[in-house]
């Protein structure tokens, strides 16, 4: 995917991109490249505040990747990993942020374990990261937003300042004034599956809106509301109605099968129907 816009944290200018190529920046490379395209919005840092705030939402673990999609002076990565042990990467398209990260990476003794790369983000690599962090416009989050939702369920992205439209975050939190959002990549389950519970099987529907669902299903032959339908990664939970009882159901959602973890009507699973 291309795009028009040119970006770094809060750096986003029309007229470069489409010149920049994928490179893996390395302190010889980031001094030879003095020359600074032409950005349309300056640079402004995320407070350290913020930046603990949202690794912190993330639940960052040691030993996860994280990705920085307009990484500027490289604090986040930096942060990610000299705080909490993970691995990181760093994506911008101004090569004076690109050396100043490189730069404060080196003072802060973890640069054999990150890397900075100049690259357009929406052509940049997702699908190996467990937390994504950015601090860019609405507009641009909703053109990434396709691209995040096609990534593994479980996938943590966390946003200074900017949401995802009306895909709600699963956390929002407010500090010393601004805003920082957290959103987890839920599973795929919209479509048919055939549900059983307690031996007893039929048929169920499941209309998805980003991390929460309904539908409807045919316990017993007759059409009843799927309710309170949410998935936060591949964990479910959602309500059935079942003898005129309304009944809740946990599970997991993998491989296109759900497997019961709970529920107060006995034991069930689920499985795609045939289209």
């Amino acid at each position: 995917m291309t795009s028009n816009y040119m970006l770094s944290r809060r750096q986003m200018g029309a007229r470069a991109l489409a010149a920049a190529a994928a490179l893996v920046v390395s302190p010889a490379i980031l001094h030879a490249q003095t020359d600074s395209p032409q950005l349309d919005v300056h640079f402004v840092p995320t407070p350290m505040e913020v930046v603990d705030a949202m690794l912190r939402m993330a639940d960052l673990k040691k030993g996860e990747f994280l990705i920085d999609l307009g990484s500027g002076d490289g604090r986040i990565p930096i942060r990610a990993v000299k705080k909490y042990g993970a691995k990181a990467l760093g994506v911008d398209l101004d090569p004076r942020r690109l050396k100043e990260a490189s730069d404060n990476a080196r003072k802060e003794g973890v640069q054999d374990e990150l890397t900075f790369r100049m690259q357009n983000l929406f052509e940049t690599d997702l699908s190996q990261a467990n937390v994504i962090s950015m601090y860019l416009l609405t507009s641009i989050n909703a053109k990434l937003r396709p691209k995040l939702l096609e990534l593994r369920p479980g996938v943590r992205i966390v946003s200074h300042a900017f949401n995802m439209g009306d895909w709600q975050p699963d956390q929002h939190e407010r500090i010393e004034g601004r805003n920082a959002y957290m959103w987890t990549v839920p599973a795929r389950v919209a479509g048919r599956w055939q549900m059983e519970v307690g031996g007893n099987k039929f048929p169920i529907e499941i209309k998805q809106q980003f991390q929460r669902f309904d539908g409807s299903a045919e316990p017993g032959g007759k059409s009843v509301q799927v309710t309170d339908g949410r998935l936060k990664g591949s964990a479910i939970n959602f309500t059935v109605e079942i003898d005129g009882k309304p009944r809740t159901f946990t599970g997991e959602v993998n491989d296109g099968a759900m497997v019961g973890t709970g529920s107060d009507a006995g034991a069930w699973n689920a499985k795609r129907a045939a289209s």
